[in-house]
């Protein structure tokens, strides 16, 4: 199960159905959605989406797990970030972050993916965690690097997303090597 995360400004929670008028209004948007595999056409799929979230499932099925990023100060879903413990290896891990426009280049992604990456190498002890970035995405790219991932990898034109083929950048980190010493 899940355990929420806290930060100096942020927490990091499950989802739940009151979240989906705002993670509807972010999620949906072009500038968001372009470099994204799933865009809800409704806020009936994001509500299906966040039910079909179950607790139990986190760190065990290789399933995608979506967690709400929250402004500590009032409890405004932000953003989300994905996680995907792979179902061949439980010490293996995909990690991938959506934040609202309106929240960006504030130092909350950096934040929210750090406290992610620390729960993920040093509480629950993963071996190894990536990240797949689309390399038009300027800004995430930027935010990996910020983060302390090592890029690994570009494969061209390796993934089909919406009616093109596009590149992908992955990064990584190893329990072994990951910079943040302290889990927050």
């Amino acid at each position: 199960m899940f355990e929420e995360l806290k930060t100096d400004r942020l927490i990091i929670r499950g989802l739940t159905t009151a979240d989906a008028e705002a993670m509807h209004a972010y999620r949906s948007r072009q500038e968001v959605a372009r470099f994204q595999s799933w865009q809800p056409q409704s806020l009936e799929q994001v509500i299906e989406l966040i039910k079909r979230i179950k607790p139990e499932n986190f760190n065990c099925d290789g399933e995608w797990y979506q967690v709400g990023i929250t402004l500590k100060e009032d409890l405004k879903l932000i953003g989300d970030l994905g996680i995907q413990i792979s179902s061949r290896d439980s010490r293996l891990a995909e990690v991938g972050i959506t934040v609202h426009p309106q929240y960006q280049n504030k130092g909350y992604g950096r934040e929210a993916l750090s406290a992610l990456l620390n729960l993920l190498l040093y509480k629950l002890g993963k071996h190894r965690v990536t990240a797949s970035v689309d390399p038009r995405n300027l800004a995430s790219m930027a935010l990996m690097k910020r983060v302390g991932l090592r890029q690994e990898g570009h494969f061209i034109k390796s993934i089909w997303l919406k009616d093109t083929w596009v590149d992908d950048v992955i990064f990584a980190a190893l329990k072994n090597d990951w910079p943040n010493s302290t889990f927050p």
